[in-house]
């Protein structure tokens, strides 16, 4: 209202008509230079503000994008939020966040009212949770999702992740050539291709070395503190109980290593952790993981964006990809 105000203003002073203003603050070829250059300076002696709610309805577009990640307080996710908001803004848009918490239902009624409330398109990190995909194929229709670390991989859709494989596959190169061999494997939910895809890469190292698979060691958790305190318990039970565990991320190796002290172990010394992730809140830990994964999550985050742009900006041309982002294994 403000904005349609300040125009009927310009225009009285200037004795043109509203949409001769109107014109001319878009630089319309219609309109002279001259008329064209003493409207632009009265709206701005005015501070002339567009109505950009009314432009970007004219345009069909809201210029908002809706991001869904499992949680904002994971050091990882704020990370990649970043990036993803970096990339965005840059392009003149803006960033609405919704937290799945790791829940199904939460993630698809998140998905479904930001449709509602209209964004252009959606970056997903899908929750831990998430075995039915409807929610996403509904969604699609309408308008683009592009996913990013948690991916669901079709070729309906584009998605930014890590080498997940290749990464667990280093990390226990590493490990067995330093002579261990007793490796557990604290991993995530079925539910996330990365579960498999690291399952896969830890399995791959120990067969290159002929050392036999014990299915006792391999655990998947659903993510909470709970179930983390279960699952390595049942490990350090075990009569044979491993000495390095590799963690599905760097929180889930915090609340291990809570347990294993709280037992009487000494972390690096009786028991040690690889993790993925590398927060950078393990540089201040006294006994940190001896190893870890760097995830390159900003980066993660600025391409899923940059994919999504260009599946917004251009719809006809657009066609779904992957990009694999390469980790990097960091020994500390």
């Amino acid at each position: 209202m403000q904005a349609n105000l300040t125009m009927k203003k310009i225009a009285k002073e200037l004795g043109v008509s509203v949409s001769t203003v109107s014109r001319a603050l878009q630089n319309h070829p219609r309109i002279g230079s001259l008329t064209t250059e003493k409207v632009q300076k009265l709206a701005r002696e005015l501070h002339y503000q567009p109505n950009s709610r009314a432009i970007n309805f004219k345009n069909n577009r809201s210029f908002n994008v809706g991001v869904v990640l499992p949680y904002l307080t994971e050091q990882f996710f704020s990370i990649a939020l970043s990036g993803i908001e970096e990339t965005l803004m840059e392009k003149g848009y803006s960033v609405v966040v919704m937290q799945s918490k790791n829940d199904y239902e939460r993630e698809a009624a998140a998905v479904d009212s930001l449709i509602r409330h209209g964004v252009d398109g959606i970056l997903v990190s899908m929750a831990s949770e998430t075995y039915n995909k409807s929610h996403f194929n509904n969604a699609t229709h309408k308008v683009p999702i592009v996913f990013f670390d948690r991916v669901l991989k079709h070729p309906r859709y584009s998605a930014v992740y890590g080498n997940i494989t290749k990464a667990a596959f280093d990390a226990m190169e590493y490990l067995i050539e330093k002579g261990y061999s007793d490796i557990a494997l604290m991993n995530g939910p079925n539910s996330l291709q990365a579960t498999s895809e690291r399952e896969k890469g830890y399995v791959d190292a120990l067969k290159k070395y002929n050392i036999p698979v014990d299915i006792q060691y391999v655990k998947n958790l659903n993510l909470t503190k709970e179930d983390t305190v279960l699952k390595i318990n049942e490990l350090l039970d075990l009569e044979n109980r491993p000495r390095i565990i590799l963690a599905f991320h760097d929180y889930i190796a915090l609340d291990a290593m809570e347990v294993c002290k709280q037992r009487g172990l000494k972390i690096n010394q009786d028991i040690s952790f690889v993790t993925f992730s590398n927060l950078s809140f393990c540089t201040y830990l006294d006994n940190p993981p001896i190893a870890t994964v760097e995830q390159f999550p900003g980066e993660l985050g600025s391409s899923a964006a940059q994919l999504l742009l260009e599946a917004m900006e251009t719809p006809d041309t657009y066609e779904p990809r992957e990009i694999v982002i390469e980790p990097k294994l960091i020994i500390r």
